[in-house]
């Protein structure tokens, strides 16, 4: 087998960018042979679930051919022959079928078990070392962070020795973890060829033993290769585990070797002395870096010299930058007023300097050693280190701090605490608000010194304005058992019933409602005031929301706390970053004229987002209910006018036709009642006659007017 490479594991304590680059390297590796194993895990599974597949259609096959004569086909009869044939053949595909169920046998335990093995032990074992490792690597950074931002004052040592056992712990974890991890990756190079050989291996084993249960005609060609392959895997596997008995007695030995190395305070100096020869350093220190024109940010990064030039890189970067020229360079240790064993170097011209700090004095007079030799230029003779012991005596004046800066730091002691003071009571206030908003616009949401309710009273508001009144006054609800009857048929007629577990923090009044950020300032004034006036205790209730109101039901009684009508809810939003805060603001009338808004803020169990989009569906539900309802009497009322129009027009035709039965009888008695005769004579009637047509025509105006 070919040489494989591996991690330095005596590299671990140290902790390069040039072994997490070789470790992202290995990493790469894995997680590519990761999703290259995934692949020929599913290709054999699909050849094993073929095989399975083909020894059950067999067997189902030679079952059926059995079964022929107990078949009553209306047509075949009884032939003999036919059945008898199909009997030889079941005997046959019988024992074809045992051959093939014990090559799913095999297949199952030479070709499945070894890459499932690989796949869901060996690998997810890279997975969770990976995640321990990277669990511990953040734990030392957090702990090397607080103890670089230790004080110098006196008073502290059990805090100061609570930092050092914190640093050796997560130093100590860091190292083993990565050791551990180290020792996998390495053992796994050997095992993704086991497990890629193992399992080609077992197939063509299996496959093998298959055709010689059927014929003996195979060469032993194919048995010598499979022969030599087999050997082949055996060394690798003899060579894993020599390797692995190696890496294990390294880790013992690196333990023991390195717990001194675990604690950031200084070694004792007669068994690790400063030493001042050195021309070549690196480390990690921690960089001072200017964030405006007082302030400044400290940043951890890994330094080294290269040549004549101090170089600095991050994790998780190829190479390193350059920090500054340190030929005819000036280094002295400095005291920086929040950091301790600091010192600072400047360029030959002046126009650069940069303060750094070490983690401990020894590495501080190491590094201020170093680079006095460096900017001598002592790295360039050919006996640096006997020429670098000549000015041991300067770097060691330069190690000694100037007593300006003690004096420096104790009269500025008492105005930096102040500062400290003032920004814990800014951050103990709660989620700032946006940077958009001014003294002003605050102002402008919420009134200063306005009251602040942080348990649930009285109603905000009822159905009855009486009843609210009374319920206001007394603080809590006339009725025990809840709403009254029509609120309640209108809660239970609701198409939307959600119930949220919801603690009240607190309400106040706000100027305006329509702002997007009044919801965000009111949360951080009432989290402010809790934390100030130590409020902890916060009532729980259940949140009702339907598609008319929104009511806070007591879980144990079932008692409606308050109600909250949908139509006075004007928004609803959830904290930027705590999600289960959330809060609504609702404008409730005082009198016929003036309004005030409410903000009302709650924390919940689920995400906040969630409860504030169930409101916002229960308005758009409410709305649309509100408007299908002004459609409807919409309607009838254009129902109704058309009902009227028609009735009119009745009435109108009734009139008409009755003034046209008007005319056509007047027109009829305007006749003339003598007609001449046909001779030109004149008809002349008795008395009689004319009386009895006049009361003929009497009567058929009498029966006209009464049809």
């Amino acid at each position: 087998m070919p040489g494989i490479e591996k991690l330095p594991i005596e590299e671990t304590l140290e902790d390069s960018p040039q072994t997490r680059s070789l470790l992202g390297v290995f990493e790469e590796d894995t997680a590519a042979m990761s999703n290259y194993c995934t692949q020929l895990y599913h290709a054999m599974q699909r050849i094993y679930d073929a095989q399975n597949e083909l020894s059950a259609a067999t067997h189902l096959t030679s079952r059926l051919l059995k079964e022929y004569d107990k078949q009553r086909f209306p047509l075949g009869g009884d032939d003999e022959v036919m059945s008898s044939t199909l009997q030889q053949f079941a005997k046959v595909i019988d024992e074809l079928s045992s051959c093939h169920a014990v090559l799913s046998t095999q297949l199952a335990d030479a070709m499945m078990f070894p890459i499932t093995q690989f796949k869901e032990r060996d690998l997810k074992e890279i997975l969770t070392l990976k995640e321990v490792f990277q669990i511990a690597s953040d734990d030392h950074d957090t702990a090397i962070n607080r103890y670089s931002r230790l004080s110098k004052k006196r008073d502290n040592d059990k805090v100061r020795a609570e930092v050092v056992e914190d640093v050796y712990t997560s130093r100590k974890k860091q190292h083993q973890t990565m050791m551990h991890y180290f020792c996998s990756l390495n053992t796994l190079q050997y095992k993704k060829k086991t497990a890629l050989l193992e399992p080609l291996l077992g197939y063509m084993q299996a496959q093998i033993s298959f055709f010689k249960l059927g014929s003996e005609n195979l060469t032993q060609q194919w048995e010598d290769f499979l022969g030599t392959i087999g050997t082949s895997v055996q060394n690798v596997r003899r060579e894993m585990e020599e390797e692995v008995g190696q890496m294990q007695q390294t880790i013992q030995d690196m333990e023991m070797s390195c717990d001194p190395l675990y604690a950031p305070c200084d070694p004792d100096p007669v068994h690790s002395p400063v030493c001042r020869n050195l021309t070549r350093k690196q480390g990690y220190l921690h960089i001072r870096n200017k964030t405006g024109l007082v302030s400044s940010s400290w940043e951890r990064q890994y330094f080294f010299t290269q040549g004549g030039n101090l170089m600095q890189q991050g994790r998780g970067e190829v190479a390193g930058g350059l920090v500054t020229d340190l030929d005819n360079s000036s280094v002295m240790a400095v005291d920086s007023d929040d950091r301790r064993f600091c010192f600072q170097v400047t360029s030959f011209d002046g126009k650069k300097v940069v303060t750094l700090q070490a983690e401990s004095r020894k590495d501080c007079e190491e590094w201020i050693s170093t680079i006095n030799n460096i900017s001598k230029r002592i790295y360039l003779s050919e006996n640096a280190e006997e020429l670098a012991a000549r000015v041991n005596q300067s770097a060691l004046e330069a190690v000694t701090p100037s007593p300006s800066f003690q004096q420096r730091h104790e009269s500025m002691r008492p105005s930096s605490k102040g500062r400290v003071g003032r920004a814990s009571s800014i951050s103990s206030v709660g989620s700032e608000p946006s940077p958009a908003l001014s003294v002003l616009s605050l102002d402008a949401l919420v009134a200063p010194d306005t009251p602040i309710q942080f348990d649930i009273i009285s109603p905000v508001s009822e159905e009855n304005s009486g009843q609210s009144k009374t319920a206001a006054q007394s603080g809590r609800r006339s009725n025990p058992f809840g709403e009254s009857g029509d609120a309640s048929e209108g809660s239970e007629d609701s198409i939307l019933h959600q119930l949220f577990i919801v603690r009240f923090l607190g309400s106040m009044e706000v100027r305006t409602a329509e702002s997007a950020d009044v919801i965000s300032e009111t949360m951080r004034q009432i989290l402010a005031a809790r934390a100030i006036h130590n409020i902890f205790r916060m009532t729980e209730s259940h949140l009702l929301v339907t598609c008319d109101c929104l009511k806070l039901i007591d879980p144990q009684t079932q008692v409606t706390r308050l109600r909250f009508p949908l139509s006075t809810v004007v928004q609803c939003s959830s904290h930027q970053d705590n999600k289960r805060l959330f809060g609504f603001v609702l404008h409730s009338a005082v009198g016929r004229v003036d309004s005030r808004a409410v903000c009302y803020i709650f924390e919940s169990n689920n995400d906040g987002e969630k409860i504030c989009d169930s409101i916002g569906l229960a308005k758009q539900i409410a709305f649309h209910s509100e408007m299908d309802r002004k459609a409807v009497e919409k309607r009838k009322e254009q129902d109704k006018a058309k009902e009227k129009q028609q009735e009119e027009l009745s009435k109108q035709k009734q009139i008409e036709k009755d003034l046209e039965e008007q005319s056509r009888l007047i027109a009829a008695s305007s006749r003339p009642a003598n007609p001449p005769a046909s001779d030109g004579q004149f008809l002349v009637l008795s008395n009689s006659q004319s009386e009895d047509s006049d009361a003929g025509d009497e009567g058929k105006k009498k029966g006209e007017s009464d049809a």
